[in-house]
């Protein structure tokens, strides 16, 4: 199944991020970097595939190369905290063939980015580990006519009702920024998300495959009754590959196994009433639907013993005893479940889908923290893990010793600075005690483990009506018109008898063309 991953961030100077270094490492290709003066090298990065650089018409033509299309970009900045460049990272379908990957971005980067005015670096890795995904950076200025950058935002002076400017007490305009172009409004995350998923969607199609992806959240698919599981990053995912279980792995496995858990018995319960609803809809139509259920199962027997009445001595017994336990059984758990009529039946599975309900409520809320403690956990390994890093650049006096400092460490420092910005909006101090949260963790995983084993009470709860619906249904068969449910269906031995006709034909034939080439020979 494709995953369906698509994430949006903003390189910024204030994170001592570099656009030229972003840039060398999804291409694996050394830059040299103007604003520090440093070689940007990842040379130990491995499975690049693919990569390509795409350009507006206003784009000078020298932006084709990597270095001058970054360094213009991040010259043109100059504050301390820019934003200078916007990152996108997507998963790739494997069911697509991979040869496809460079037009499939190539479609999506010109139809969402390219035609607004934008330029486009895109890079595929692929380590044939099944994870094949692109890297997509964009520049966040527009180019004029010129081939110049132009400025991100302009002063608009504010007027009043007349039409105009205003006066502040300080003597100055009253005026407002806006911006240049619209491309950081929050409104285009959805609608690129969105142009990946068609496009995604489209490349499976025409590779005939049955698989889709759909970008929006559980809540906004609709799907209410379905948890997300916890996003387990890279260092996780080799490690489960590896075979080694990890706390996030396991509780996406129990998430997965209970998703699908609520999957079925939503479906058997969904199955039976909507063929409850059919058969109150038909009832006046058909002569036996007052009848209580276990008259209805009855009946069942009785028409399996008139379908058997040509059959041997031996088959008639074997069959009559298979059709007598299984109908058996099925009047007992009526009896258990004092269900005598559709009705009652109805009611129990209403009862059934209320109890889902309260117990997936449960273990979604229950999910959700353990997700949220996972993630504090996280965040505290994180701090612990790179915390003499981070405490050695602290310690660094001199400006340019400590920028050297952290360029060499820039990925351990962002993702120190990461987990403790983490922590922070979670209002907790990186000296708390973590017993307590995994204290909690393992309360939540057994309330967890107790519900689903409620949950699969449930299940075993209705599936015996399964049985009982087919029986119902070879009495009362509301599937066909109306004019035809009085009539009978053709029995086991009106089949026989019609083989038996066919085949005493069949032989007929064969004796006439038989006795018609000997009179011929003679």
């Amino acid at each position: 199944m494709p995953c369906p991953h698509f994430t949006i961030t903003i390189t910024q100077r204030s994170k001592r991020q570099s656009a030229v270094a972003g840039a060398a490492y999804q291409s694996g290709e050394p830059l040299f970097s103007e604003y520090d003066q440093e070689r940007k090298s990842y040379s130990e990065k491995k499975g690049i595939a693919y990569t390509e650089i795409m350009l507006p018409t206003n784009a000078p033509p020298e932006y084709a190369d990597r270095a001058t299309l970054w360094n213009s970009a991040e010259a043109v900045e100059k504050q301390w905290n820019a934003q200078l460049a916007r990152r996108i990272v997507l998963t790739l379908p494997r069911e697509v063939p991979i040869e496809q990957y460079p037009q499939m971005l190539r479609d999506f980067c010109n139809e969402h980015f390219v035609s607004k005015g934008m330029c486009v670096d895109f890079a595929i890795h692929n380590k044939n580990d099944g994870n094949p995904h692109a890297h997509i950076m964009l520049t966040l200025r527009g180019i004029d006519e010129n081939g110049k950058w132009l400025p991100k935002s302009r002063k608009v002076y504010d007027i009043d009702e007349n039409g105009e400017r205003i006066k502040l007490p300080s003597g100055n305009w009253k005026s407002h920024k806006e911006n240049i172009v619209d491309w950081n409004d929050q409104q285009y995350a959805e609608i690129w998300r969105h142009g990946w998923e068609t496009i995604t969607n489209d490349y499976l199609e025409k590779a005939n495959r049955p698989e889709r992806i759909d970008l929006r959240s559980f809540e906004r698919q609709g799907i209410i009754d379905q948890a997300p599981t916890v996003h387990m990053g890279a260092a996780v995912t080799q490690m489960e590959r590896r075979g080694i279980e990890t706390v996030i792995g396991n509780l996406n496995r129990d998430i997965k196994n209970t998703n699908n858990l609520i999957r079925s018995v939503q479906k058997v319960i969904g199955s039976l009433r909507s063929w409850l609803s059919e058969l109150f809809e038909k009832r006046k139509q058909l002569d036996n639907a007052d009848k209580s259920l276990p008259e209805l199962l009855l009946q069942y027997m009785d028409e399996r013993k008139s379908e058997r009445s040509e059959w041997s001595a031996y088959g008639k017994q074997n069959g009559t005893i298979n059709d007598l336990k299984k109908v058996s059984s099925a009047i007992c758990y009526l009896q258990n479940h004092n269900i005598t009529s559709l009705e009652t039946l109805d009611r129990l599975l209403q009862t059934a889908n209320s109890k889902l309900t309260t117990i997936r409520n449960s273990m979604k809320s229950n999910e959700r923290r353990m997700k949220e403690i996972t993630n504090i956990l996280g965040a505290f390994d994180t701090i612990e893990r790179l915390s003499a890093i981070h405490d050695k650049y602290v310690k660094i006096g001199w400006k340019t010793a400590k920028e050297k400092y952290a360029n060499a460490h820039q990925t351990e420092l962002d993702e120190y600075n990461k987990a403790f910005r983490y922590l922070k909006k979670q209002g907790i101090d990186t000296s708390f005690n973590t017993d307590a949260y995994k204290g909690e963790y393992r309360t939540l995983e057994r309330k967890c483990c107790e519900d689903k084993q409620e949950l699969e009470a449930v299940q075993n709860e209705i599936m015996p009506l399964k049985e009982i619906r087919y029986y119902v249904s070879k009495v009362i068969p509301i599937d066909e018109p109306a004019e035809l449910i009085e009539q009978a269906k053709p029995s086991i031995s009106d089949k026989l008898k019609e083989s038996k006709e066919k085949s005493k034909q069949n032989e007929q034939h064969k004796a006439e063309t038989h006795k018609k080439r000997s009179d011929e020979l003679e």
